[in-house]
């Protein structure tokens, strides 16, 4: 008897609020933090109800949120970037190739991102978290990771529930 196989997401479904060139500088962006050592996370929930594009962990507890812009006026609209250094220890900006450094403020670091890789253009000045927040942000991180794995063993079970 043939069994049918099924085709599982790894990424929850769009929702519509990343263009195309968001999404590109993402995966991009995720393969440079890949490469550096850190597991990411996109559009992680935070404790002050914002959502980070991206949120980075490696094995030495260091959190890193990448905030994804994808033009000059994307950045001149939102400003809830300056709520995230309260949740990082450092902060990043990632944007397509034609967008000029210059526009981004000083005390963040730079990655200039593709959908195929990325290019740590400045890195970001560091900020330690103090240990409760390091800690919260760590179990926001694993809940989320966990959570995305369990949707993939049983899709069914999650069928009406993405964060």
């Amino acid at each position: 008897m043939e069994q049918r196989v099924r085709q599982i997401s790894l990424v929850p479904p769009a929702d519509g609020r990343q263009s195309e060139t968001a999404l590109a500088v993402a995966r991009g962006t995720a393969r440079l933090l890949r490469s550096l050592g850190f597991s990411s996370i996109s559009e992680l929930p935070l404790p002050s109800g914002r959502r980070a594009d991206l949120v980075a962990l490696n094995e030495r507890g260091e959190i890193w949120i990448i905030e994804i812009k994808s033009s000059v006026e994307d950045l001149r609209a939102d400003h809830k970037w300056e709520d995230y250094r309260a949740h990082c220890d450092r902060l990043f900006f990632a944007f397509t190739q034609g967008l000029p450094c210059e526009i981004f403020p000083k005390d963040t670091g730079l990655i200039v991102a593709d959908a195929y890789g990325a290019h740590m253009f400045c890195d970001a000045p560091v900020h330690r978290l103090p240990a409760p927040t390091r800690k919260l942000m760590m179990i926001r991180f694993a809940m989320a990771a966990g959570q995305r794995m369990n949707r993939l063993l049983d899709p069914q079970g999650h069928a009406d529930f993405w964060e």
